[in-house]
């Protein structure tokens, strides 16, 4: 089953602001790139985890959600690789 683009997009988000946000601290650490990507680090974190215990009733998987940084994509991944239900069909 394929993740939503929601969390794959938050994903993505959630992995850059925090890549941003730690090279912003090791090197220059301006203030105002701290105040920016802190809260959409933080939106971004929120959003996976919410649509992860929309999408995923595994709760593996829900607690992979809370890494920060990576744990985003491991979910979108895990999710891909999990198979869908069988759904019995009409006769």
């Amino acid at each position: 089953m394929p993740p939503s683009p929601l969390l794959r997009t938050a994903a993505t988000i959630e992995l850059t602001s925090i890549i941003l946000l730690l090279t912003n601290l090791a090197t220059v650490h301006w203030q105002a790139i701290a105040t920016l990507l802190g809260p959409l680090h933080g939106c971004a974190y929120l959003a996976v985890i919410g649509t992860t215990l929309r999408e995923s009733p595994d709760t593996r998987t829900r607690l992979l959600a809370l890494l920060p940084g990576a744990g985003g994509l491991l979910t979108a991944r895990r999710i891909r690789a999990t198979p869908e239900p069988d759904v019995p069909t009409p006769a």
